[in-house]
């Protein structure tokens, strides 16, 4: 949903590249931004896995976009110490990808630039881009990242093993806590001793965040600047979402069979139906779709406690070095990779393999909401279930929250993940494995946001 909140982003950055935070001199903002410049020579990009052709459809547009420069990729996925290094070097690459948690660490180290002037002197319009994913590359009232992708959580099921055990897709969708805890008793089953079946996975550590917010609770304050790890609410979160492991004999049985799946191929555990439910991200329904097409599904929102859909969003972002060569071309590349007719081509190349191979276009989901409003109309059916799986995704595309920005996003993400596995291995109780995450959380927070102070007054 687009928001006046965007509007000041936008005037903040803008503002900003000119005066910094705090009457700082102008951040690393080199060369003139045009968008009717033509660049030539190379631009370096750090980051990029996984081409397929919704990628290379956007990089031919992208560089083409250039007016004759070359695109240097190195592939896989972004290697932080190195990037970190080459910046420290002085010879870093002209622009990254990186999940855009890492952002704010990134900025908080003087490891990227503050996009001000790229946004302003290639026109970008920022009110295209999804709300949290424009929130999670702003810190200090500057966007240091262009939001690519997005992704968000559907409650994913058994159909059969629900059916089986008198239960609906309702009993598994997160609005009631009560209902999953009784559905994982009765769905998980065990044979000497040994759990076959995972009633529900709550998908610890990682959706300890999906978990707080359906409780009503953010781990993080809006300013990015307070920890909030140790509320009544997130303890309740911690504690239901461990138990649930509990009561199917333990996190380490769940996890062994977790850990021994197919999880990729025609032997996932929906297959071979060892698995009743769970959260699961979005592209998860493509490699269902893929695998086990005739597997008896059952998909849904994943659901607050009042029933209202919600999803806990994440993704990768470009951002540009400090002391890249060609911050101006870096800037063009990034814009023409995230504009909504870039998508459109991808997405129409997307739909003509699928409709080669006989198989639905589920969509993709961008981080930009008028690319995703466009590729939602380029849908095709695939039947039931793969349809309301595909209704759910962008349900809750359209229902996500993301955490603050932070100069400590790093140490952050490290503390709530620690607290959950200490539960999760029952070193600590929820309260007590909070608290101590609270205390680390708040120190590295306060550290990082000191840093920031200093380095830009």
């Amino acid at each position: 949903m687009k928001t006046p909140i965007r509007l000041a982003v936008l005037a903040l950055a803008l503002t900003s590249c000119a005066k910094g935070t705090g009457g700082q001199a102008a951040p690393q903002e080199a060369g003139t931004f045009n968008p009717g410049a033509a660049y030539t020579g190379t631009i370096t990009v750090m980051g990029i896995a996984g081409v397929d052709e919704v990628a290379t459809t956007r990089l031919d547009l992208a560089k083409a976009a250039l007016g004759g420069a070359d695109v240097k990729r190195t592939e896989g996925d972004l290697d932080v110490q190195q990037f970190l290094s080459s910046v420290a070097s002085g010879s870093p690459p002209d622009l990254v990808y990186a999940i855009r948690d890492q952002i704010g660490t990134f900025a908080s180290r003087g490891a990227i630039i503050p996009l001000g002037a790229c946004i302003e002197g290639e026109q970008i319009d920022v009110g295209m881009y999804d709300d949290a994913a424009l929130a999670q590359v702003t810190l200090g009232d500057e966007v240091w990242g262009i939001p690519e992708f997005n992704q968000v959580q559907i409650t994913m099921a058994n159909a059969g093993l629900l059916d089986k055990a008198g239960l609906t897709i309702a009993d598994v969708n997160g609005s009631g806590w009560e209902n999953i805890t009784a559905a994982a008793r009765k769905l998980h089953q065990n044979a000497g001793g040994k759990l076959k079946v995972i009633g529900f996975d709550s998908k610890l550590p990682e959706f300890l965040p999906l978990w707080a917010k359906a409780n009503g609770a953010d781990l993080l304050s809006e300013d990015g600047r307070t920890a909030r790890l140790n509320d009544p609410k997130v303890v309740e979160a911690l504690t239901f979402a461990a138990g649930v492991y509990d009561t199917q004999g333990g996190f380490a049985k769940v996890k062994a069979l977790r850990d021994a799946a197919d999880f990729f191929g025609k032997g996932n555990q929906f297959a071979k139906n060892e698995l009743g439910a769970m959260p699961m991200e979005q592209w998860y329904v493509n490699v269902l779709n893929d695998e086990s097409p005739k597997a008896a599904m059952a998909f849904d929102a994943f659901r607050d406690k009042e029933g209202n859909p919600l999803a806990y969003s994440s993704g990768r972002a470009w951002a540009i070095p400090k002391g890249a060569k060609n911050p101006e071309a870096a800037c063009r590349f990034a814009k023409h990779m995230t504009l909504v007719d870039t998508w459109r081509a991808a997405a129409q190349a997307r739909v003509d393999l699928r409709t080669k191979e006989n198989k639905p276009f589920t969509g993709i989901l961008t981080g930009n909401e008028q690319a995703d409003e466009t590729i939602e109309s380029m849908l095709t059916p695939g039947g039931q279930p793969w349809d309301t799986g595909v209704k759910a995704v962008y349900e809750a595309n359209d229902n996500n929250f993301s955490l603050p920005a932070n100069p400590a996003g790093e140490e952050f993400k490290k503390a709530w993940q620690d607290a959950a596995n200490r539960v999760l291995n029952g070193q600590m109780g929820p309260k007590e494995s909070l608290d101590r995450a609270q205390q680390e959380a708040q120190a590295a927070l306060d550290k990082a946001w000191a840093g920031w102070t200093k380095r830009t007054n």
